[in-house]
Formats: structure tokens, sequence, C-alpha cells
């Protein structure tokens, strides 16, 4: 028998190579076609490539935990809140531009070689319910110019070990890449909230790599990178983030001139009799809260509208043929917010403020 030649040596290790590589990408094929993230995965990578589309940034290289959360920024366009439709809180919202906007916009005009001055590590709105931080928030994810990540924490959960982590990693160095950067987080105290020995192992992780990754020994003073949380249980936050949020703000219940202000903007556009006593209803919403008031607006700009509804409605209840161009809806009157059928500001004020009245909680 010959013995075997070179050539056929050469022959026999290109087959094996050639069947390493084909069962190394059936391997590869399978386990990607059994992974259950799959779907999101995919949504995730075509979402970030939409994203850096629009911030003009397509050929910056992310990991898949990067993409995820690339999948959580706000585009100014998307929201249609803005400061001036934000009424009675004028100190809280200069303040804003000066702690947050400023900062991250002119960062020429924070620098020292103290390191006294420059962009804060965080900002806490904090005080009752419905008294504006989210439209807070939103108003400054709109006119601040910075990229917005608007953080939800079922992002940052995962079944698998360890890949929670990943993603709160992933949070600060897309926040890099991408700066200036805010972060917000809306009910942080959920989150962020005081550990304690009986907390789940993961869960103190992802607090333990938030807070490193946030302000840590490896940060860098110099970036440009806020987070922005918003609660109405503050004294539920960990100290330790307390401490990474200097900048805190008491979003508390408006006081009578916040109130005019919040309805002269809400009724500014609204059809209103010619005698509307308008510090009249100032007055009679004592202790409302913004939201309060946009609701009380909203049942009390109905009773024109259900009025005319049921004037043109049949005995079965359905309406008559209406032509839009013959419509004519009465003015709203302030006796619209007393309509016992509306229950506007009564109902409004005994289910939201009850008599007690709602006490802003207070940092210790």
């Amino acid at each position: 028998m010959p013995p075997p030649t070179a050539k056929k040596y050469a022959f026999d290790v290109v087959v094996f190579a050639i069947s390493q590589v084909a069962l190394y990408y059936a391997v590869k094929y399978v386990l990607s076609s059994l992974d259950p993230m799959k779907d999101k995965k995919k949504e995730a990578k075509a979402k970030s490539e939409q994203v850096l589309g629009k911030l003009g940034r397509k050929n910056m290289k992310l990991n898949e935990y990067e993409e995820v959360i690339l999948s959580e920024v706000i585009f100014p366009e998307e929201i249609s809140i803005n400061f001036k439709q934000i009424g009675g809180l004028d100190p809280i919202i200069q303040s804003l531009r000066e702690s947050v906007i400023y900062p991250l916009t002119y960062p020429h005009l924070f620098t020292s070689p103290s390191g006294l001055l420059g962009v804060s590590k965080g900002v806490l709105l904090h005080g009752p319910p419905g008294c504006g931080k989210t439209m807070l928030a939103k108003a400054l994810a709109r006119e601040s110019g910075a990229t917005f990540i608007n953080l939800h924490v079922s992002t940052l959960t995962d079944k698998w070990f360890g890949e929670s982590n990943k993603l709160v990693s992933a949070v600060f160095s897309v926040a890099k890449k991408l700066e200036p950067c805010i972060i917000f987080i809306d009910e942080i105290d959920a989150f962020l909230r005081e550990r304690r020995s009986s907390d789940h192992e993961v869960t103190g992780m992802m607090k333990a790599e938030f807070m490193s990754l946030w302000d840590g020994l490896t940060t860098d003073d110099s970036v440009r990178i806020i987070v922005l949380g918003a609660t109405n249980r503050p004294n539920d936050i960990d100290y330790a983030i307390l401490r990474r949020m200097p900048k805190r703000f008491a979003i508390s219940l408006p006081n009578e001139e916040q109130r005019k202000n919040i309805l002269d903007i809400m009724l500014q556009d609204q059809h209103l009799e010619n005698n509307f006593d308008i510090d009249k209803l100032v007055a009679k919403t004592a202790n409302f809260s913004g939201s309060d008031l946009k609701e009380a607006c909203r049942n009390a700009a109905m009773i024109p509208i259900r009025e005319y509804m049921r004037s043109h409605s049949t005995s079965d209840g359905d309406l008559t043929d209406i032509d839009p161009d013959k419509v004519n809806i009465r003015p709203m009157r302030f006796s619209d917010f007393f309509v016992p059928e509306g229950s506007v500001l009564q109902s409004t004020k005994n289910t939201v403020t009850s008599p007690g009245e709602v006490e802003q909680e207070q940092l210790d």
C-alpha cells in the first residue's frame, strides 16, 4: 500500500477545517433560534439604528446591551410639553435652567480649576402626586437640547443572572457616548429605595452597580451626565442616592397665585362667558394640585358639550345628523364647575385632597 502523499494530508486538513466552521455556524444558528430574547434583541437593534440615524451617529459601535438602552432615548419632537405650558412653577423652572440646561449646553461657562463649577451629578424632583414633577421632566427633555434617556426599571430587569448589571453598565456607557445626556427615572424610590439585608441579591447588585458607575472610583467629573429623578416618597430613597442628588426641588401644592397661573394657561383657549370670574374659581380650588385643576377644567368643559349632544339626540340616545358648520356650543360658565351631575370640584377635592390635606414629605 503506497504511503499517503502531502497533497492528501493537505486535503484532509482543509476538509476538517471546513467541517469545523460548518459545525460552528450550525450550532450558532440553533442557539440563536432557541434564544427566547431573539425578537426583543432584534427590535432593540432596529430601534437603536433608528435613534442613531436621528442623532446623526450611524457609525457608532454598540453592544447588544447598549442597543437596548438606546431604545429608551426620547426626542424633543416626541414631546408636546414646554416650560411655557407649565404654570406656577417659574422659580423652579429658572433654577432648572441654571442647574441643568446651562451646564449641559454651555460647559465653557462652568469650568474652573477648583472644580466647584460644573454639571451636578443628580437632580431630584419631589412633592405630592399631581403637582407637575413628570411634566417638568417632559419640558426639560424638550428644551434642554441634551440626549434624554427615559429609563424604565423594567428595561434593566432580566431573568438571567448578571444580565441586569450589564444593562446598568450600558446605561452609563451609552450616556457617555451621547453626552450631554440626562437619565430620567420616574418614581425613583421604587428602584433605588433604601437598602436592607432582606433585599434580593440581584437587586442589591443592581443598586451597587448603578451607584459606582454614577459617582464612583472611575467616574470623571468632567462628564456631562445628569441623573434626574422624580418621586413623591423621598424618604424611601437610599441615603447614598440622595448624596448623589445635591440639587433637590420641592414641588408642593400650588398656592393662590400659582393656581391662577395654572388656570390662566388651561383656560386661555377656552370659550368663556364674558363675566367669568376666574379669581373666584381660584379661591374655590384651595388645596388642589395641578392635576386636580386640569381634571376640574376638563370636566367643566364637557358640560356645554353634553348639553349640546342631549339637545340633538333622539329618544333612542342616538345623535341626529349634525352639520359641522352649524355647531353652536355655548361658552363655558363659572357654574359649570358646580353642576351636580359633573360633580367637578366637589368630587375631585374629596377623592384627591382629603380633609387632612396632602402634606408634602420633607427630606430628613
